[in-house]
């Protein structure tokens, strides 16, 4: 089965629609390779880089199933028909807000579980019955020990960036859930990792039937709409060169990835500094905040996105048109995933890196994983001259409420506690 486009795939009507609407015509190269097989109801491994269109691979491929197939013998609205992992809280969402948008044509239902916002409005969601149900590992166990709903009627699973998983260690919470679904020939399993690791590859053996293996294509594993570059910096050199390249390119929509959070919020201030509208995400930042800073980066409120590793995988965002390594990762992994926040489904995009003297010693390993050299780009001096910040109160978004009192770069964050009194010194007894 050779196919080119969705409409050559017999999908049902409404499905369809749902896919015309947003747009899509051409398959990529994932879905040119995976959807024929997951569409026959195939178990698939697959392996393809960031931005490829793996999401829409295994939704289209659930929708197509759930739509075109009874639901097994003894279902309740509590058995949900199709489970989907994913390691992150971003990530759910976005491929919960992706699930609504393919399936608005019909009456299926999905429901979203993740940490860090209300418990109980998760939980009555059950109530009302659930098609699809994509979470993180942790909230699913709680809610599945709590008998929100069962596994053992599921017809199709997902688990997406499983190499992920085993990163974050929730592979023994993948073993617990997929030890609950019905057995390996009685349900379609999907698996989707940026790498088919050995590990990757035993858990699917262990709990798949005789899965495809797929690759979706050879060479080079970041995407050729990427333009890539590397400056080596001194560690006081990084700001400015970033802020000269930021103006210089007009950048309105980009991605600034730094390896600590206090460093990134350094350089989130100090660009606020500079005039730049920008947001910061680490792990520290409450989910509801998170959520405002994504949608206000979403909505072109913000140009700039300050982020940790914690958000390199997770956030799909159109149209990030630049990709900052302000540290260079110190897992290889860690940068294709980085600038795979840019060039997405097919189009281009800039990554820049900083080699500096603290973290040049990833270079050789990052090198060999991508199989090629980054291009090395000259520093000029005349560009390190940034001239003084303009808006000196301006902050970053995400920040916290002591770093905002910090006034002008100088001085520290009012302490928390009032320092104890010093005792009075008692008068000398007269002798």
């Amino acid at each position: 089965m050779h196919t080119t486009t969705f409409s050559e795939l017999n999908l049902p009507s409404n499905l369809q629609q749902a896919i015309d609407d947003l747009g899509y015509t051409e398959l990529t190269a994932v879905q040119h390779i995976a959807l024929p097989l997951t569409l026959s109801g195939k178990d698939v491994a697959g392996q393809g880089r960031t931005g490829t269109g793996k999401t829409a691979t295994f939704l289209i491929s659930i929708f197509n199933r759930l739509l075109t197939c009874e639901a097994k013998q003894g279902r309740t609205p509590q058995h949900p028909r199709a489970v989907v992992i994913a390691p992150t809280r971003e990530l759910v969402i976005q491929i919960g807000q992706d699930a609504v948008k393919l399936g608005k044509h019909t009456d299926l239902k999905v429901h979203t579980v993740y940490g860090g916002v209300d418990y109980e409005k998760q939980r009555k969601a059950f109530d009302e019955g659930v098609d699809v149900l994509i979470g993180t590992p942790g909230r699913l166990i709680d809610y599945l020990k709590k008998g929100c709903y069962r596994l053992n009627r599921t017809e199709i699973m997902v688990l997406d960036e499983a190499d992920r998983m085993f990163d974050l260690g929730f592979i023994k919470d993948i073993r617990f859930m997929l030890r609950r679904l019905p057995k390996y020939n009685e349900r379609q399993a999907l698996l989707f990792s940026a790498t088919l690791s050995h590990r990757v590859m035993e858990l699917a053996y262990e709990h798949m039937n005789n899965p495809e293996k797929l690759q979706a294509e050879e060479g080079d594993i970041t995407a050729s709409g990427i333009t890539e570059s590397l400056y080596h910096t001194g560690m006081e050199e990084k700001f400015p060169l970033l802020v000269h390249l930021l103006r210089e390119d007009q950048v309105s929509r980009g991605m600034i990835f730094i390896n600590e959070k206090r460093d990134g919020e350094k350089v989130a201030r100090q660009l606020a500094r500079y005039g730049f509208k920008v947001g910061i995400l680490s792990g520290d930042v409450r989910q509801k905040k998170r959520m405002r800073i994504l949608s206000d980066f979403t909505d072109g409120k913000l140009q700039l996105l300050v982020a940790t590793d914690v958000a390199s995988r997770g956030i799909h965002v159109d149209a990030v048109s630049h990709v900052f390594n302000y540290d260079l990762p110190e897992d290889a992994e860690n940068y294709v995933h980085r600038i795979g926040r840019t060039a997405r489904a097919g189009s281009t995009g800039t990554a820049v890196s900083f080699a500096c003297e603290r973290f040049c010693f990833g270079l050789p390993d990052i090198e060999a994983y991508i199989k090629h050299a980054i291009p090395v780009g000259y520093v000029d001096e005349e560009a390190l001259k940034i001239g003084e910040p303009t808006h000196i109160k301006a902050t970053a978004e995400g920040m916290k409420h002591e770093d905002r009192a910090v006034k002008h770069g100088q001085g520290k964050a009012p302490h928390k506690h009032t320092p104890a009194r010093r005792p009075r010194r008692r008068p000398a007894k007269k002798t």
